[in-house]
């Protein structure tokens, strides 16, 4: 799948709407992040396996239910954030909502994920999940690892909490509780061979077992403040 690169740009602020006229034509994807215009590079093929098999498994899983399933190419809005961006996979209520005046940009996400990348995953954890949770739609957030079977799993608990759970293995199985199903990590990651062996990244040990997946609660910063 396509990557987007943190913003780094230094070229003058573009409109959103200066963003949409100029993004239809082009034959690449571009993000769009409050004035500036961010380029989407190639993914690796285990990149693409991943989001490709979490594809599959959401819409087999949620066939003939309320639910549309969407992958790289379906651009999503973030009006509070004046954001425009390309998520992996994305899941949203059928029929999906459409940013007013546009055929092509859904604003109403209910599942969200992205498989990570060295040279994004601290913009997938920090500023892209910031604009993710003004989404009041919003109820799953993952982030896949693409060098091991590892899931972080957020999940929201209230407007300002989310609930991170991290499931490691190819036996595990991750919940989505906003759409009432369960995801094996094994068929996540079908077909994905890892250039570290499983022992070396995931040694077999007590502390480290899948049957009790760690879980931590994230308060976000305005929670923190009212405590």
């Amino acid at each position: 799948m396509a990557i987007a690169t943190a913003p780094t740009s230094t070229q003058p602020t573009r409109t959103a709407e200066d963003y949409l006229r100029w993004e239809v034509q082009q034959p690449t994807r571009n993000e769009y992040h409050n004035g500036e215009i961010v380029a989407m590079s190639g993914g690796t093929p285990a990149h693409n396996e991943i989001a490709g098999n979490l594809f599959v498994l959401l819409k087999l899983a949620l066939k003939r239910q309320p639910y549309q399933v969407f992958i790289t190419d379906q651009r999503l809005w973030i009006p509070q954030r004046n954001t425009y961006t390309y998520p992996d996979v994305m899941v949203t209520e059928k029929p999906c909502q459409l940013q007013p005046g546009r055929q092509d940009t859904v604003m109403n996400p209910i599942v969200l994920a992205e498989v990570l990348s060295p040279s994004t995953q601290g913009y997938d954890r920090g500023e892209k999940f910031a604009a993710y949770r003004s989404l009041d739609t919003v109820e799953d957030y993952l982030l896949i690892y693409q060098d091991r079977p590892l899931v972080e799993h957020y999940a929201k608990q209230t407007a300002q909490q989310w609930l991170l759970t991290e499931y490691q293995g190819l036996d595990v199985t991750l919940a989505l509780g906003s759409v009432s199903l369960n995801l094996s990590l094994g068929e996540l990651y079908e077909a994905v061979e890892f250039q570290t062996s499983l022992e070396a990244t995931n040694p077999p040990t007590e502390d480290n077992s899948q049957d009790n997946p760690d879980a931590e609660v994230i308060e976000s910063p305005e929670t923190q403040k009212n405590s």
